[in-house]
């Protein structure tokens, strides 16, 4: 599994839940982070690298746990890497609109995910009876990155994202596997009438059926273990990636 940082952590909880028994690789890209601010080609070139470095240590499939990269690399990580499963995010839209026929949606991502070419078409396809808000929100994984997960800053931060959309929003989603770990944050400034949906789980459904499809899927008797590895390489990084692991929210 790959990430620019620490947030596809959510979306390994979701796989872990759903396939214990499978050995999970996890590696955070934590000294290049936030990849959403940076170009097209940037992004590109760093999820290849770190992709290719995951290869050679001989996966059985890639999980890009990351909507920017996904947006950026899946295309040349699936030419580059033809032999193995390789499973990408994107935005919930889907849900979250046929949900809400009529409906206001927002769209949490980082600003490289809205104006990317995959999501211009994810929106089109939804667009018809629903009024689909994207909203750029970078800062919040540096919240996430540094585990400010509650804090005075970060209310600060969405009550001015969100305060203008808490009467009309039927659904927000969080587009950035970094945003499922400030659910409770955002709950509290959205309030209760929006619906709040993010592409973990059906994230993790998508490997188990690729894995399947290739026979791939771990023995029922295996043991599972996870892995935690970071390009920052410091305690402090993997402790707050173990933390992480353990939320519930």
């Amino acid at each position: 599994m790959f990430d620019s940082g620490l947030g596809g952590i959510s979306v390994l909880r979701e796989l872990r839940a759903l396939m214990p028994n499978e050995r999970y690789l996890y590696f955070g890209d934590s000294a290049n982070a936030p990849y959403g601010t940076r170009t097209l080609e940037d992004v590109r070139a760093l999820t290849l690298r770190n992709i290719g470095m995951l290869y050679d240590r001989g996966i059985k499939a890639a999980v890009i746990a990351c909507n920017t990269a996904t947006s950026a690399a899946v295309s040349a990580l699936r030419e580059r890497f033809p032999d193995i499963p390789i499973i990408g995010m994107e935005p919930a839209l889907k849900p979250a609109a046929l949900a809400h026929p009529g409906g206001t949606v927002l769209v949490l991502a980082t600003p490289l995910t809205l104006r990317e070419e995959k999501f211009s078409h994810l929106m089109e396809q939804y667009r018809d009876g629903v009024r689909i808000v994207p909203l750029a929100c970078p800062e919040l994984v540096e919240f996430v990155e540094r585990g400010e997960l509650e804090s005075e800053a970060l209310g600060r931060y969405l009550h001015e994202k969100l305060d203008r959309y808490r009467a009309g929003a039927d659904a927000a989603v969080l587009g950035c596997t970094h945003f499922p770990f400030l659910r409770a944050a955002i709950r509290r400034v959205l309030g209760d009438g929006a619906a709040l949906y993010d592409g973990g789980l059906g994230t993790a459904r998508q490997t188990q059926r690729q894995l399947a499809l290739r026979d791939l899927l771990a023995p029922a008797d295996q043991s599972g273990e996870v892995s935690l590895e970071n390009s920052q390489n410091s305690q402090k990084e993997l402790e707050l990636s173990t933390f992480l692991l353990s939320q519930t929210t």
